[in-house]
């Protein structure tokens, strides 16, 4: 008897290069090494008090499905929050999801059809690809690269990707991994090509406030030209240090795509209650929690930045946002040397964890020799972990200085 295997939707959808090496680091753990986590983008930063105080507080008889589109305190809590930053939605303009991934599946879900393109710049947050997996459509990938401190490139080299089958552009602005920040000039251009070629885009401003060189962008919902063509995505997890409440939104002014979106939350039911109500008091003074986040993430990145220009042989673009930053190793193989760090190499008992740089990109032979750091730990740590990788460097058997 044959038995029933998984689907090739399965088994083409690749691992995270972000979470596959979560249990070689707990297997250094248990052998006693120290791990620094820099692989995951978990900030070791407390989650506000007002968050946990709400959720000890809960006190009803049942936890009971929250609406579909989500609580109304909570939408409007997210409207009166993207009125501060610019950005002007109505409550039924907005849904809340079940974290920002949730929000980015909806709105492919929204404006695509199995067999339909998306145009992404890579390298890029793998999860596109997954959620690309899943809804059946192409990615189609447009580089950037290190040598241009990732920079869009001219308008008319975007536009030769586009194809009868492409439907929308995905932007991470900042940009998760390459913390590069767009400027005002480059989301102009973008805006242009998806009003002439009747694209959609789909705005992952996740990272909004994380910006420590230059200004924070605009939202691309703020464009006025393309309102009726802007998906914005989103979530409370970096910005409040709540990753796991698991609580984020989409917004649109183009009712189509919100009526899509909101049947879509209906078939999941709702996102979770409790985490929903505990957002609010966050999203309604955020200033007060993202201030301070900015003035850790500016430090941290000098931090980290300074410590890495002290190893000759790595070479990045600064960032200007976010909390990650892109290398080029001198390494034959990142997968390699990022699985050996962490099984073979430790420096006084310690080693470090990093993301290995293929699975940051669609095209199939680029990130070999690069790999991702994200600065959640603080700086004491930062800096260990910059001495650990000089020093695995040095004793790696594949480095190819």
């Amino acid at each position: 008897m044959n038995t029933p295997t998984s689907s090739h939707r399965a088994r083409q959808t690749p691992a995270s290069p972000i979470r596959k090496l979560q249990a070689a680091a707990d297997a250094a753990r248990g052998r006693g090494v120290r791990v620094n986590q820099l692989n995951i983008g978990q900030p070791d930063l407390p989650t506000p008090p007002e968050f946990l105080a709400i959720v000890r507080q809960f006190a009803e008889p049942v936890v009971a499905y929250a609406p579909s589109a989500g609580l109304p305190e909570t939408i409007s809590a997210w409207q009166r929050y993207f009125r501060r930053v610019g950005t002007d939605f109505s409550t039924d303009q907005i849904i809340v999801t079940t974290g920002g991934s949730e929000a980015i599946i909806f709105a492919l879900l929204a404006v695509t059809d199995p067999g339909d393109e998306v145009l992404v710049f890579e390298p890029l947050y793998p999860n596109y690809v997954t959620f690309a997996q899943m809804a059946g459509i192409t990615l189609r990938p447009i580089r950037l690269t290190l040598e241009t401190g990732f920079r869009l490139p001219p308008a008319k080299v975007i536009a030769q990707q586009i194809s009868r089958r492409t439907r929308a552009i995905i932007v991470c602005n900042p940009a998760n991994p390459t913390g590069a920040v767009l400027s005002d000039d480059e989301q102009r251009a973008l805006a242009e090509i998806a009003r002439v070629h009747g694209l959609f885009i789909i705005a992952d401003e996740t990272y909004r406030e994380i910006v420590f060189r230059g200004q924070p962008p605009r939202s691309f919902a703020s464009i006025a030209e393309i309102q009726d063509r802007v998906i914005l995505v989103d979530s409370v997890s970096k910005r409040f240090n709540c990753c796991g409440a698991r609580i984020g939104c989409i917004a649109s002014t183009n009712q189509a795509v919100i009526d899509a979106a909101l049947k879509f939350a209906q078939g999941r039911l709702s996102s979770p209650t409790i985490e929903q109500m505990a957002v609010v008091p966050l999203l309604a003074d955020s200033v007060r929690f993202t201030d301070s986040l900015v003035e850790t993430y500016a430090r941290r990145n000098g931090s980290l930045t300074a410590a890495l220009k002290l190893i000759p042989s790595i070479r990045f673009a600064e960032p200007a946002g976010a909390l990650y930053v892109m290398l080029s190793l001198p390494v034959d193989s990142s997968e390699r040397f990022c699985q050996w760090l962490v099984e073979s190499f430790h420096l006084d008992g310690e080693t470090v964890a990093l993301a290995p740089g293929p699975g940051f990109y669609v095209t199939s032979n680029l990130g070999h020799h690069e790999a991702r750091i994200a600065y959640v730990l603080g700086e004491p740590a930062l800096d260990r972990s910059a001495k650990i990788l000089a020093a695995a460097l040095e004793q790696y058997p594949g480095t190819t200085r």
